[in-house]
């Protein structure tokens, strides 16, 4: 292992628009590199342009939270930031990875976003969360804070082969249930479920069932990418020595896909059940409304739910247009309440869709996006 100390010129990444998966606008990285090297991780790709060795070579922003903090300061910017959680937790570095023990970046960030009143969604798989539990907790009754877990499943023994610097799932779950005890909304990020190996219906309906019991509020679920170059071969190394029969399925789903994807076919093939489980024990499949509707601005609510009915509609095999139509009020600035009367001159907004935009307005939510993620 090596320990890299770096200033960074910059720390909150600002999206283009707010990301229903994770309702947030903004996110950073505090760490490069991450000891838990997961072998599946995708930070390891190229064009994430982290070097050295991404499992043993961690960059540390040493100046993370002094920079963080004025680009944070309403005097200093000349647009204010837009309302709703700040990601803590990154794609090329968990906040919570082993170094944070020595640094204490993400511990001081967390009081950082508590001063300046900020709500927080931390992405996680360590346990070491547990050292900002009482922290945690002041965030969340300042102005909210959301935890999500990942996992690609339940599975202690298959963790320790794709997830060898992590704690076991059954570690983090029971993480989950004291935070949850401490009345701190939880979820479960199934990402990726690994083919072939954590796709298979009864460790689907174990991880579930487990997600359930700690006390998951929802399970966002994802299939595997695999981007030609060093993730794909660094995999494939441990696949030829642990599942070398696997080899062959694997050059049939990934054929090369610029974004690492499977073919459609196996993604599709993985929503079934998770939709047939998701109604079985009751488990919604993305960050439900009632966990954010009250943090993010009106816009923003009416695009996260519309693109969660696109995406709830779609993994049941039915057609949408409602990603489209979020989309374009993505692009509005003016609040919609203002232009109510002229919802309709929004492209792709038909008759079903201003309704369900109406009925978010006046209520934070729509019949249509109740039953699809509630009535199971």
């Amino acid at each position: 292992m090596s320990i890299i100390e770096q200033e960074a010129k910059s720390i909150l990444r600002k999206y283009k628009r707010i990301d229903s998966w994770f309702i947030s606008r903004y996110g950073m990285n505090l760490y490069r590199g991450c000891l838990h090297n997961c072998v599946y991780c995708d930070g390891r790709a190229e064009k994430y342009q982290v070097t050295g060795d991404f499992g043993k070579d961690i960059v540390v922003k040493i100046n993370a939270v002094e920079v963080l903090d004025r680009e944070l300061d309403p005097q200093r910017r000349g647009k204010p930031l837009v309302p709703g959680f700040i990601i803590l937790g990154g794609g090329v570095g968990d906040s919570y990875q082993p170094v944070e023990g020595t640094y204490h970046l993400a511990h001081r960030t967390l009081e950082l976003l508590l001063k300046r009143h900020w709500p927080v969604h931390i992405l996680t798989k360590s346990t070491d969360i547990k050292n900002d539990f009482d922290l945690i907790k002041r965030v969340n009754e300042d102005s909210r804070a959301l935890v999500s877990f990942s996992f690609s499943s339940t599975d202690d023994s298959v963790s320790k082969i794709f997830e060898p610097g992590v704690p076991s799932p059954t570690d983090r779950l029971h993480t989950i249930s004291e935070l949850s005890d401490k009345g701190i909304d939880c979820g479960m990020f199934l990402m990726p479920v690994i083919p072939f190996i954590t796709d298979k219906w009864d460790m689907l309906e174990q991880t579930v069932q487990d997600a359930k019991k700690a006390g998951v509020k929802y399970i966002v679920f994802g299939g595997m990418t695999l981007k030609d170059g060093r993730q794909k071969k660094h995999f494939y190394r441990l696949l030829r020595e642990m599942y070398p029969d696997l080899l062959i399925e694997y050059e049939h789903i990934y054929r090369g896909n610029r974004w690492g994807q499977a073919i459609r076919q196996y993604y599709q093939s993985l929503n079934m059940p998770l939709v047939e489980l998701s109604k079985r024990y009751q488990m919604p499949l993305r960050i439900p409304g009632a966990l954010f509707s009250d943090v993010i601005s009106e816009n923003d609510r009416v695009v996260v739910i519309l693109d969660q009915i696109h995406y709830l509609l779609q993994i049941r095999g039915k057609r949408s247009p409602y990603g489209y139509a979020a989309h374009q009020i993505a692009q509005i600035t003016t609040p919609l309440s203002q232009i109510v009367y002229s919802i309709r001159d929004i492209p792709g907004v038909g008759k079903q869709i201003e309704q369900a935009i109406n009925e978010i307005i006046i209520s934070g939510s729509s019949s249509l996006y109740e039953k699809l993620m509630y009535h199971f």
